[in-house]
């Protein structure tokens, strides 16, 4: 790893792609990119900060910072950002997004070639704001793709990319990829019940999601707040 930090990069920044970086390991090894493959970014103030192109995750250092305007325009480092820039941008342009985890996680990416919507096979299909959505097939990198997962994405947290894998973002780079975590798990637990002969899977309603999602509003609160 490279582990000299640039002088000039102020300490929120730097604190951020720390994080960045963390999250970028914790995906690979835990399974939901192989190699190179995926992307995280997060949001500071203006600048977002991203993963840069062809650098493993297990590299990346302060001098692999990548740091970009809301219209790609370069404000930090001097690597080259992955190739999925445009859709990251796209999410945070369109929602309240501070981080967005990318990945080609098997189980989901196995979902995207079989449905156009992840079967609500249970609750915490209201966590991402209802059923997933695949999202149609598109080149990597493209405008084309950053506009399908933003039509996917409409009031979800997360959507499946066809043929590709998953896009989900949060208030904060735990959240974007535990959302991510979650996706996944579930996509897997709907292919494992879907491979029974002769059985499908029992779906949620819309009417017990709904229930889940008033009271996921007001899981973890205190009495009274």
């Amino acid at each position: 790893m490279r582990d000299t930090e640039p002088a000039s990069i102020p300490d929120e920044t730097g604190g951020a792609w720390r994080r960045l970086v963390a999250t970028a390991r914790r995906t690979h090894d835990e399974g939901l990119v192989v190699g190179t493959s995926g992307n995280v970014s997060v949001r500071v103030g203006d600048t977002v900060l991203v993963t840069p192109s062809g650098v493993p995750y297990d590299r990346l250092g302060p001098r692999d910072l990548v740091g970009v305007g809301l219209d790609g325009r370069r404000l930090l480092g001097t690597a080259e950002p992955t190739s999925e820039l445009p859709l990251h941008l796209a999410v945070y342009r369109a929602t309240d997004a501070r981080a967005v985890v990318h990945t080609h996680a098997v189980h989901a990416t196995a979902v995207s070639t079989l449905v156009d919507e992840l079967p609500p096979v249970h609750y915490m299909t209201a966590a991402l704001g209802g059923p997933v959505r695949v999202a149609p097939y598109a080149g990597y990198g493209t405008p084309e793709l950053a506009g399908a997962a933003l039509a996917a994405l409409e009031g979800r947290s997360a959507c499946l990319l066809r043929n590709h894998g998953t896009v989900a973002y949060g208030e904060d780079l735990d959240q974007a990829y535990d959302r991510t975590a979650q996706l996944e798990w579930m996509c897997r637990l709907w292919l494992l019940a879907s491979s029974v002969p002769g059985r499908s899977p029992t779906l949620l309603t819309t009417g017990q999601l709904a229930e889940t999602a008033d009271r996921l509003r007001h899981y973890g609160r205190r009495a009274g707040s």
